[in-house]
C-alpha cells in the first residue's frame, strides 16, 4: 500500500508535470539564452555616500578586520521607496531561469526551476538595504559573492560584466571586479549548458600583486525558509562548529549548549528549531554536497564542489523568535524569512583565510540545481541527488532528482552487494523517480545501498547507507598568549603569521615577532614577516634592513637559502628605493627556488620593459609561465611584449589567450584592441575599444590599474593613451577624478615633459576632492613628485595623508599639516587631522581644536558631529556643553542616525528623560548587524525616569516605565532576544515596584524571574544581586558581588579592548575600559555595603569618565 508521503509526491509530481511538461518541450528544441534587459524593482532609497574617508579604528567585522578605507561609508539608508531600474542579465535554458544584477555586487537576484516554478533561490521582489555589509548597505537574498572578506565591501556596488557563448552551446555571465582593500581581483562565472539543469559557476581568484595575501570565497546563498525547510548536511557529518571554530557540537541532534542556546536533543537540521541568529559550519571534510529542502513545497537545492578546494559548508539564519522577525521587516517587505547556504572555497569558516602567493590564481568549480519530489537527500553529484531512507523495518524509500535526461536508467537496490529491486526509468530533472520498496525483516539497514546507471552502464551516481561509529571532538581553538607567554621563538612567528592570516582584529602580529627577535636578533623567520609587513605598508628601508638579516643568517657559510622568499621580498623593497641593480641580484637569487620563479621572473620581466630588452622580457615572461601558467598577468605582459617587437599576431593570440582565462581581463583586452589596430583591422579594433571601454563603465580605479600594469614595465605612452580615455573621452564628460590626472602628469613627467605634467597636476588639484581615496601604492610617489613640482597643490598632500594613514600614520599627519597649511578651508583635512591627534598623538585637546574647525568649516556634515562629540567625551567634557552644541545643529544632527543617538544618550546623562525618550519614539534608527546600543539609550531612560518617578513615590508611574522598558519597538530595529539583553535587570525594578505596591507575590515571583539566566560580569550581576537579597539568598547575591569586585579588577588589568573571537564591535579605548571597570568594582562594593569603597570607585569611573550614567546616577543616589 502507498504510504500518504508517496501519493503527496507522486500527486504533486503529476500536477507539475501536466503544467511544465509544455514550457520544457518547447525550451528543449531552443538553445541557451543569454541577453540583457531593464527591471523595474521597488527600491528603499540610499542617500550618497559618506564623504569623509574612514580610517581602521580597530573595527572587527565578520571575526577580521573590518576596514572600510579606500572605500567610502554607505551607512544612510531611508526608508523612501520608488520604482528603480536596473540592468538584468539573464540566462536561461529549458529547466532554469537565472537573473544576475551587475549594478548590485553581481548577485544572483532570483533563480527559478522552470519544471515547478519553484524560486530554488531566494527571490527578493524590493530592494531594501539593511547595514550588514562591510561598508554598510546590504541586501537579502540571491547569491552574494563573498571574496576575499565575508560580506565583502562591493557587495551593493556595480561590479563588472560580460556575456559569451562557448562552443557546446553552453553560454556563461562573468561578474567580478579588482577589490581596493587588497588589489586582487576575482571573477565568477555562472553556465547553463543545454539539457542541464545546473548552474555551473567557475570561480578564479587573482593575485595582481607582488605579495601574498590570505583570502577566502563564500557564496552566500539565500533560500527561502519555513517550519518545513530542512539544511541537508551530508550524512556523514558528525560535527558543526562556530565562527572561529570557537566551539563545537553534535550534528543533527544537538548534545549541549551551543552559542548561548541549549541544543540538547535538538535537531538543529530543522530551521524552525533555532529561535536566535545561529550560524553553523559543517565539520565534513570528505563529501562534496550540501543543501536544503522545502518539505512542504517538496523542493529544494543542491549545492555540489570538489570538498579538496571547496571545504566550507555554513548555514546561517535569524531564527524565529522576535530577532528574526524584526530581520525579515528590516531586509524585505513580503517575500518572508530566508535562510542563508554558504559554500567556502580555499576556506571552511569565517573567518579562515588560506594564502594566495604573489601572481597566482586559485580556480574552482560548483554545480548548484534544484531538486523535487525526492525528500532529504544522502548523497549528490554533478550527475544526481540521491535519497535512501529507511521508514520503517518493512520499508524504504527511494529518491532520485537527475541534472539532465536519461532514458532507460536502470535504479538498482542491493543488500550487501544482492539485489532487492531493479527497476528501469526515464528520468529527467522534470520527473524525478520516487517509490517504496518492501523489505525483510531480516536486513540489516547499513547493508543497503542505491545505484543508478545510465543506459550505456555508466554509474551515475551511488550511496551506502552510513553507520559510523562516533568520531572524536575536534579542539576549540583557543586565543593566543602573551608574546611572553610563549615558549619558543618557532611558535611566536606562527602566532604571527596565523594573526596576520586572520586579519585578527583582537590582536596585531608585530609584538609576537619582536618577541622572538627580542630572544633571537636574526631569526629567518621573525625577520622575514616583518620585513613583509614593512613592504606592504610602503616602509622599504625599514622592509631591507629586516629582509638582509633574515638572509645574512640563511645564507651563513656560503649557503644557498632552501627557500627563496627573502631574497624575493627584498627585491621588491629595492626596486621600489630604486636601487634596480641590486634588485634584479636578488630576484635573480630568488629564482633559484621554485616556488619563486614565477613571481620573480615575472618582476624581472617588468625590469627589462624599463630598459627597453623587450626580447630579454620575453624570455622571462616564458620562463615565469613554466612554473605558473595560470598566471594572467604574465598572459597578458607576454600579448604587451610581443606587441613591442612587432609580432602582431601572435600578440593578438597571446591576448585572446589571457582573455580566455579572464574574460574581464582589461590589459589582455586592451592588447587585443592595439593588436588588431597594428594589423590594420580598424572596425575590428574600434570595435573592441568600444566593448573594452562598456565594460570599465567609466569606473577611475579600473583605468588606473590598467595604467599602472603599464606603468610599472615603463612603458608611459600606454598608461596615458588608457588615462586619456577618462579625461579626453571621445564622446561624454571628461572625468573629475583628480588622481587620474596626477598620474598623467606624472606619466608625462617620466617622459620628461614637465610642461604636460605641470598642466595635468593643475587639473588635478582644481578637481573636486568629493571620494577621493587613493588606493594604490604607487601614488605615494606620484603624490609627492606632483607636490615638489606644485609646491602650492593642497590636494596633493590631503590625498598622500588619506593613503599613508593606515600604514604610516605619523607620516600622514605630516601630509595633512602641509595641506592644511595651504588651504585652511577644507573640513575634511581637519578633520583627519582631530582624528588623527587623539588615535596616533593621544593629544585629546588638539583633537578638538581640529574637530571644531572643521564643523566651522562645514557646518552641515552630520559626522563631525558625531565625531566632535566623541573627541569631546574622551576629553572630559560637560555633558551640558556636548549637548548644547548637537542642540543648535538640530536639524543636521536628525539627518544621521548615529549623530542623533549621541543627542539622545547625553539627554540620559543630564536627566532630561522626557526629551530622549520623545527623540526615541519618534525618529527610525537603521541599526548595524551585531549592533543595538540604541535600545540600550531607550532602556535606560526608562529605567531612569522610572526610579525617579519611584523616589517620588510615584509607584505606578514608575511601573508604567520598568514595563516599557522591557518593549522592543519596531523603529530601533532591535528585535527581543531569546537569550541575554537587560530583561533580569527590569525584572527585578519591576519587582521592586510591585513591592511598593503591596504586591509581593508578584514581587517575588519578578525577583525570581530576574535571577533565573546567567549573565556576563555588568550592571545586570548588580541588580541580580539584589533580587537575590530580596529572596533572602544572601549568599548567592554576596557570590556576585565579589564576582564583580574581583572581574572588575581583572579588567584594570588586562590590555586588550576587543574579544579575540569578537564577531562584531569596535575596539574600545583604554580610558573608557578603565572607566567601566571601575563602574564594576564600584557595583560590588556597594551591593556588599561599602558605601565609602563604592563611592571612590564610582568617583574614579567619573574622573575618567565625567558622563558615565550608571556612575553619575549612583553618586547622586550616595549623596543624597
Amino acid at each position: 500500500m502507498m504510504s500518504k508521503y508517496l501519493q503527496s509526491i507522486t500527486s504533486v509530481l503529476k500536477l507539475a508535470t501536466v503544467s511544465c511538461l509544455p514550457l520544457v518541450s518547447v525550451l528543449a528544441q531552443e538553445s541557451v539564452r543569454v541577453w540583457e534587459e531593464p527591471l523595474v524593482i521597488p527600491t528603499y532609497q540610499v542617500l550618497a555616500p559618506e564623504p569623509n574617508p574612514l580610517f581602521y579604528a580597530g573595527r572587527a567585522y565578520q571575526g577580521a578586520k573590518g576596514p572600510i578605507y579606500p572605500y567610502p561609508l554607505i551607512d544612510r539608508l531611508t526608508d523612501i521607496k520608488e520604482g528603480k531600474t536596473y540592468k538584468a542579465v539573464y540566462l536561461e535554458n529549458e529547466y532554469v531561469k537565472i537573473c544576475v544584477l551587475p549594478e548590485v555586487g553581481g548577485r544572483i537576484f532570483s533563480a527559478v526551476d522552470k519544471t515547478n516554478n519553484y524560486d530554488f533561490i531566494y527571490h527578493q521582489h524590493v530592494i531594501k538595504p539593511a547595514l550588514i555589509g562591510m561598508l554598510g548597505a546590504w541586501i537579502s537574498g540571491g547569491v552574494e559573492w563573498n571574496v576575499p572578506h565575508h560580506h565583502r565591501a562591493s557587495t551593493f556596488m556595480t561590479v563588472d560584466y560580460t556575456m559569451t557563448g562557448n562552443p557546446d552551446g553552453s553560454k556563461t555571465i562573468w561578474v567580478g571586479e579588482i577589490e581596493l582593500r587588497h588589489r586582487m581581483k576575482w571573477i565568477v562565472g555562472l553556465t547553463l549548458h543545454p539539457g542541464k539543469s545546473f548552474i555551473e559557476v567557475t570561480g578564479k581568484v587573482f593575485n595582481r600583486t607582488p605579495y601574498a595575501h590570505s583570502m577566502l570565497f563564500f557564496a552566500n546563498i539565500g533560500v527561502h525558509a519555513n517550519d518545513s525547510y530542512q539544511v541537508v548536511f551530508p550524512p556523514g557529518t558528525q560535527y558543526a562548529t562556530y565562527h572561529g571554530k570557537n566551539q563545537f557540537i553534535r550534528w543533527p541532534i544537538g548534545d549541549r549548549s551551543f552559542s548561548g542556546i541549549d541544543y540538547n536533543g535538538v535537531d538543529m537540521s530543522w530551521w524552525k528549531n533555532h529561535p536566535s541568529p545561529i550560524s553553523f559550519f559543517a565539520w565534513n571534510y570528505e563529501d562534496d554536497f550540501f543543501g536544503g529542502y522545502d518539505h512542504g513545497k517538496q523542493a529544494g537545492i543542491m549545492l555540489v564542489a570538489d570538498h579538496h578546494a571547496v571545504p566550507g559548508k555554513k548555514f546561517f539564519e535569524w531564527g524565529r523568535g522576535s530577532q528574526g522577525e524584526m530581520w525579515d521587516k528590516i531586509l524585505t517587505d513580503t517575500d518572508g524569512p530566508y535562510l542563508e547556504l554558504m559554500m567556502g572555497a580555499y576556506s571552511d569558516n569565517q573567518p579562515d583565510y588560506s594564502w594566495c602567493q604573489p601572481y597566482e590564481v586559485k580556480t574552482f568549480s560548483m554545480y548548484w540545481y534544484p531538486i523535487r519530489q525526492i525528500g532529504t537527500v544522502k548523497h549528490a553529484n554533478q550527475h544526481a541527488a540521491l535519497n535512501l531512507q529507511v521508514i520503517s523495518r518493512e520499508r524504504v524509500r527511494l529518491g532520485i532528482n537527475t541534472t539532465s535526461r536519461y532514458e532507460a536508467a536502470k535504479v538498482r537496490l542491493t543488500e550487501d552487494g544482492k539485489s532487492i529491486h531493479t527497476q528501469t526509468v526515464t528520468i529527467d530533472p522534470a520527473h524525478p523517480f520516487a517509490t517504496e520498496v518492501a523489505l525483510r525483516r531480516s536486513i540489516k539497514e547499513e547493508n543497503l545501498a542505491l545505484s543508478v546507471t545510465s543506459s550505456d552502464g555508466k554509474e551515475l551516481i551511488s550511496y551506502r547507507l552510513l553507520k559510523k561509529e562516533p568520531g572524536p571532538e575536534p579542539e576549540p581553538v583557543k586565543p593566543p598568549p602573551a608574546p611572553q607567554e610563549i615558549k619558543t621563538v618557532e611558535e611566536l612567528c606562527l602566532t604571527g603569521l596565523r594573526l596576520e592570516q586572520f586579519y585578527n582584529p583582537a590582536l596585531e602580529p608585530y609584538p609576537y615577532y619582536e618577541e622572538a627577535l627580542k630572544r633571537d636578533p636574526g631569526n629567518v623567520h621573525a625577520n622575514t614577516a616583518l620585513g613583509i609587513l614593512y613592504c606592504k605598508r610602503g616602509m622599504f628601508q625599514e622592509a631591507e634592513e629586516k629582509l638582509s638579516r633574515a638572509i645574512e643568517r640563511s645564507s651563513r657559510n656560503f649557503t644557498s637559502p632552501k627557500d627563496g622568499e627573502a631574497y624575493y621580498y627584498l627585491s621588491v623593497a629595492l626596486r621600489a628605493q630604486g636601487k634596480l641593480g641590486s634588485a634584479v641580484d636578488a630576484l635573480q637569487k630568488a629564482a633559484w627556488s621554485s616556488a619563486w620563479q614565477s613571481a620573480s621572473y615575472f618582476a624581472l620581466a617588468e625590469l627589462e620593459c624599463t630598459r627597453e630588452d623587450y626580447a630579454n622580457a620575453l624570455q622571462l615572461v616564458e620562463r615565469s609561465l613554466t612554473t605558473n601558467a595560470l598566471s594572467a598577468s604574465s598572459l597578458d605582459l607576454k600579448a604587451v611584449l610581443l606587441k613591442k617587437l612587432g609580432r602582431h599576431e601572435e600578440a593578438e593570440s597571446a591576448a585572446n589567450v589571457a582573455l580566455a582565462m579572464d574574460p574581464l581581463d582589461f590589459w589582455a583586452a586592451n592588447e587585443l584592441y592595439l593588436a588588431q589596430s597594428n594589423l590594420g583591422r580598424t572596425a575590428e579594433a574600434a570595435k573592441e575599444l568600444t566593448t573594452l571601454n562598456t565594460t570599465m563603465r567609466s569606473a577611475a580605479h579600473s583605468y588606473l590599474e590598467l595604467a599602472a600594469d603599464y606603468a610599472n614595465c615603463g612603458m608611459w605612452d600606454e598608461s596615458i593613451d588608457v588615462l586619456s580615455r577618462l579625461a579626453n573621452p571621445a564622446s561624454g564628460k571628461p572625468t573629475s577624478f583628480p588622481l587620474v590626472y596626477y598620474h598623467i602628469g606624472y606619466y608625462w613627467a617620466m617622459k620628461g615633459d614637465a610642461e604636460q605634467a605641470q598642466k595635468n597636476y593643475k587639473i588635478a588639484s582644481a578637481m573636486p576632492p568629493d571620494y577621493c581615496f587613493p588606493f594604490q601604492m604607487e601614488s605615494v610617489e606620484i603624490l609627492r613628485h606632483a607636490s615638489a613640482m606644485s609646491p602650492y597643490d593642497a590636494r596633493a598632500p590631503y590625498y598622500l595623508g588619506n593613503l599613508l594613514y593606515d600604514y604610516q600614520p605619523e607620516q600622514a599627519i605630516k601630509e595633512w599639516e602641509r595641506s592644511r597649511g595651504l588651504d585652511s578651508t577644507f573640513s575634511i583635512v581637519h578633520r583627519n587631522l582631530g582624528l588623527a591627534y587623539a588615535r596616533v598623538e593621544n593629544d585629546v585637546q588638539k583633537a578638538v581644536a581640529s574637530l571644531e574647525r572643521a564643523v566651522a568649516c562645514n557646518p552641515k556634515d552630520p559626522r563631525l558631529y558625531l565625531e566632535l562629540d566623541q573627541l569631546y567625551e574622551a576629553a572630559g567634557a560637560p555633558a551640558e556643553k556636548r549637548l548644547a552644541l548637537l542642540e543648535r545643529n538640530q536639524e543636521c544632527v536628525l539627518r544621521y542616525d548615529d549623530a542623533l543617538a549621541r543627542e539622545i544618550g547625553l539627554y540620559v546623562v543630564v536627566g532630561q528623560y522626557d526629551r530622549a525618550i520623545e527623540l526615541l519614539g519618534g525618529h527610525h534608527f537603521h541599526i548595524w548587524e551585531g549592533g543595538g546600543a540604541i535600545h540600550d539609550v531607550y532602556v535606560t531612560a526608562h529605567l531612569l525616569r522610572g526610579e525617579e518617578r519611584f523616589k517620588a513615590g510615584e509607584f505606578r508611574d514608575a511601573l508604567r516605565d520598568y514595563a516599557a522598558a522591557l518593549e522592543y519597538p519596531e523603529n530601533l530595529e532591535v528585535g527581543k532576544p531569546f537569550r541575554g539583553g537587560r530583561f533580569s535587570q527590569i525584572y527585578y525594578f519591576i519587582g521592586k515596584a510591585h513591592e511598593a505596591l503591596g504586591n509581593r507575590d508578584r514581587a517575588m515571583e519578578y525577583f525570581r524571574q530576574s535571577v533565573e539566566e546567567k549573565h556576563g560580569w555588568s550592571e545586570i550581576s548588580f541588580h541580580q544581586g539584589l533580587a537575590f537579597r530580596k529572596l533572602g539568598r544572601e549568599a548567592d547575591a554576596k557570590q556576585l558581588f565579589d564576582g564583580l569586585i574581583k572581574h572588575g579588577k581583572e579588567m584594570l588589568a588586562a590590555s586588550s579592548g576587543l574579544d579575540y573571537f569578537a564577531k562584531f564591535g569596535e575596539r574600545q579605548s583604554q580610558s573608557l575600559r578603565l572607566a567601566h571597570a571601575h563602574y564594576l568594582v564600584g557595583l560590588g562594593h556597594l551591593g556588599n555595603g561599602n558605601t565609602a569603597d563604592a563611592k571612590q570607585e564610582f568617583e574614579n569611573t567619573l574622573r575618567i569618565n565625567r558622563n558615565h550614567i550608571g556612575a553619575r546616577a549612583q553618586v547622586r543616589k550616595l549623596e543624597r
